[in-house]
């Protein structure tokens, strides 16, 4: 039964095992659970969408739903919430998994609706996470996220110091982020970055400029660390200095 349940399973992950040390019954919890996140999924037939086999968790809701696809096995944890207001609204691609308690909204406001949310293929968010769509956000194939990661496609004007902040507009410029990164937990990027393939975000760093593919990154503001595979004397000579002023 173990096999069967296994087999379910890599429908949508090929390369899922069971650890060993689980027990029968832990098994069998496991897959109830995926089965009743599967019945949720299937409840957006009733508003005439087809659910692509999505597992819902409990909670999850949808504003702006005709402006929102999503591909096959959509994982959407526990009261996560998207909103598709937005020019181009939100776009998720096929094995996507958001955790629990995560928001992903491309407008705040109807008078200035933002531009659109695109997650590509086999990503994984954790919980806690809030992407913002409002000058754009793309989310590479193959990105592994940490939980509370934020990430905020907007600029407030605030030159002007006899006028309210909040009346001064905004610039946008939208955020990409590459293919196959692995993003730590509580990173935060902002508005005007664009993260290469293959780059690794340290956990707690504060994005303010762009980087190249390859990099490791960390830091507030971060900063680059080193190169993923390329290790140059310039560089092995700045992480020593920066080891001894740790």
């Amino acid at each position: 039964m173990k096999a069967f349940f296994e087999r379910l399973v890599q429908y949508r992950n090929p390369s899922f095992r069971f650890d060993e040390s689980l027990t029968m019954g832990e098994i069998l919890y496991f897959s109830f659970a995926q089965f009743a996140a599967f019945l949720r999924g299937a409840k957006l037939l009733f508003r005439f969408r087809n659910p692509k086999r999505m597992m819902a968790g409990k909670g999850v809701r949808f504003s702006f739903l005709s402006r929102i696809t999503w591909g096959k096995y959509f994982k959407p944890g526990d009261f996560v919430y998207i909103s598709g207001a937005g020019k181009s609204g939100v776009c998720i691609g096929n094995n996507v998994g958001i955790g629990a308690f995560s928001r992903l909204i491309v407008a705040t406001s109807l008078n200035n609706i933002g531009e659109f949310i695109t997650i590509g293929n086999n990503a994984g968010i954790g919980e806690f996470a809030y992407l913002g769509g409002a000058g754009g956000l793309t989310i590479g194939d193959d990105c592994i996220i940490g939980q509370y990661f934020s990430c905020h496609p907007e600029n407030h004007f605030f030159n002007d110091p006899c006028e309210l902040i909040r009346l001064q507009g905004v610039s946008r410029k939208g955020i990409t982020i590459g293919k196959n990164c692995w993003i730590g937990s509580k990173v935060t990027i902002l508005d005007g970055v664009n993260v290469g393939d293959g780059c690794v975000i340290a956990a707690g760093a504060v994005v303010n400029k762009s980087f190249p593919p390859d990099s490791v990154i960390g830091g507030i503001p971060a900063r680059l660390l080193k190169r993923r595979g390329k290790k140059t004397l310039f560089e092995l000579m700045e992480l020593e200095r920066e080891l001894m002023q740790a």
